[in-house]
């Protein structure tokens, strides 16, 4: 405890970087919370070691708490704009496109399977293909693949 106390200011912002890493790098930004006392951490880490406030933990912690309400006043409302830039475009699949020959029939009622890459694939059309026709997938989801015939 006296190695903190004794380098305060340093503490402050090793310990604010720290929490600056983990919200970034393992939480993916999805709170906010550990980067707002991050940033308050080694905001008043700077504060300290530049001598403008008192070197005591009791004032080291009614900053941080400060600097945690202003950053988070400040900066809420621009980091959740930020979360809200979403793409809503699937995913490209390097599945869709593959073709091959139906084994058996595949129309909405009839929804045989398909091996491939180690899967059973669930076959799904929103028209009937008979057996033997060549198809190529045009969406894959979890075990399901969408498929139509190929050109």
């Amino acid at each position: 405890m006296d190695l903190i106390s004794n380098n305060l200011a340093e503490s402050l912002i090793v310990l604010g970087l720290v929490m600056l890493a983990i919200e970034i790098a393992i939480l993916g930004f999805a709170t906010f919370i550990m980067f707002f006392v991050g940033l308050a951490c080694v905001a008043a880490g700077a504060l300290l070691y530049l001598g403008l406030i008192p070197d005591t933990l009791m004032s080291a912690t009614l900053t941080v708490g400060i600097l945690t309400a202003i950053s988070a006043v400040l900066l809420w409302k621009p980091l959740k704009n930020i979360q809200q830039n979403v793409d809503t475009k699937p995913a490209q699949s390097d599945l869709i496109g593959h073709d091959f020959l139906l084994e058996k029939n595949v129309s909405a009622t009839e929804n045989p399977y398909y091996h491939f890459s180690g899967v059973q694939w669930k076959l799904k059309s929103s028209h009937p293909i008979s057996a033997g026709s060549r198809v190529k997938v045009i969406k894959a989801e979890v075990g399901m693949f969408y498929v139509e015939l190929a050109d």
